[in-house]
């Protein structure tokens, strides 16, 4: 295996996680892996009814204290643990959930791509355009005729963000059942118009602010790992910083967060872990037969990242064009 094609193996693994994630957050509620029904008032779970056990406390059925017990164990047991889990796992490697499984980041990832592909820019608030030299060293032109499947592709993903949202909430056959037939009442005609119209507004305009500033859980996420010093964070091998010399900040210009991922943890904050800041800098590298700048870092190798200085204690400084254009006699 050539080391390109090594370079790309990390985001192909990723794919496959995003995508099974996606097509299981939109068959969940149909399998009644996961959902809330609203008509029966508990949750389902693994095919399961998922009650707090209160109603046959009311009856009589049971005392207070094996209500109590119920409430722990089925309610705030697993909050507790997914919850505690998800706080944990950010605490530790940052916020994976977010650049490997959220199945609202596949749909930021895919637009920022077609969006790139119509204008040259991943996002409409991006002042200009990208290069057009690739990290796998071809040229990909912006092309117009994109914009419609872009449009298109925001619309279709905002629909089906907005059917699956209410099938969690209501039996999903019947939602399924009166799309098919055109008999969707009212409330429900009304729910997947304003949700699809909000959702299509937000994958055009917004989805980077949303996961910045919108996402509880990404938030959350954020806050759990700058908690933790020696958190997995994405370390630059500043000893070779000379090298940037022959790109064109491709890590800078692949990250769907829009961040720059030779700057110090704490200009990070919103970083998702996707790695495709690594797998651009290991494919610009590997056209030269050397390992890339960028990897992941933990424990004590994070440190720099966090303070931005090095072993000696001396601080660091990010490269940029200027650097770039300075080596190379530009003006």
């Amino acid at each position: 295996m050539s080391l390109v094609s090594q370079a790309t193996k990390q985001q192909k693994n990723r794919f496959w996680f995003q995508a099974g994630f996606f097509t299981l957050f939109v068959l969940a509620p149909p399998l009644d892996l996961f959902r809330f029904d609203l008509t029966q008032n508990h949750f389902f779970f693994l095919g399961q009814h998922w009650t707090l056990g209160l109603d046959a406390f009311i009856a009589g059925e049971i005392g207070p204290g094996e209500a109590a017990f119920n409430l722990i164990v089925r309610g705030f047991l697993p909050l507790a643990l997914v919850g505690g889990g998800l706080i944990w796992s950010a605490w530790r490697f940052g916020r994976l959930y977010c650049g490997w499984l959220c199945p609202h980041f596949s749909v930021v990832e895919t637009i920022n791509k077609l969006m790139y592909r119509a204008s040259g820019k991943p996002s409409i608030w991006e002042k200009n355009p990208l290069p057009e030299l690739q990290p796998n060293g071809k040229i990909q032109k912006p092309d117009r005729r994109y914009w419609p499947v872009t449009i298109l592709a925001a619309l279709l993903f905002a629909f089906l963000w907005a059917l699956s949202l209410l099938t969690y909430l209501l039996p999903p056959f019947e939602i399924y059942q009166n799309l098919l037939t055109a008999s969707l009442t009212p409330n429900q005609m009304r729910f997947l118009g304003v949700g699809t119209l909000l959702l299509f507004i937000e994958f055009m305009f917004a989805r980077h602010l949303f996961c910045r500033f919108g996402c509880a859980v990404g938030l959350f996420q954020s806050l759990a790992w700058m908690a933790n010093n020696k958190g997995m964070v994405v370390g630059f091998d500043r000893n070779r910083a000379n090298l940037c010399s022959d790109c064109n900040n491709a890590c800078d210009n692949v990250c769907p967060m829009r961040l720059k991922p030779r700057s110090i943890k704490r200009k990070m904050f919103t970083c998702t872990e996707c790695a495709q800041c690594i797998s651009a800098c290991n494919q610009v590298q590997a056209q030269e037969k050397r390992p890339g700048l960028l990897k992941w870092v933990d424990d004590l190798e994070a440190i720099p990242v966090v303070t931005g200085r090095d072993s000696n204690g001396k601080r660091t400084r990010q490269p940029n064009s200027d650097d770039r254009n300075q080596q190379t006699g530009e003006t």
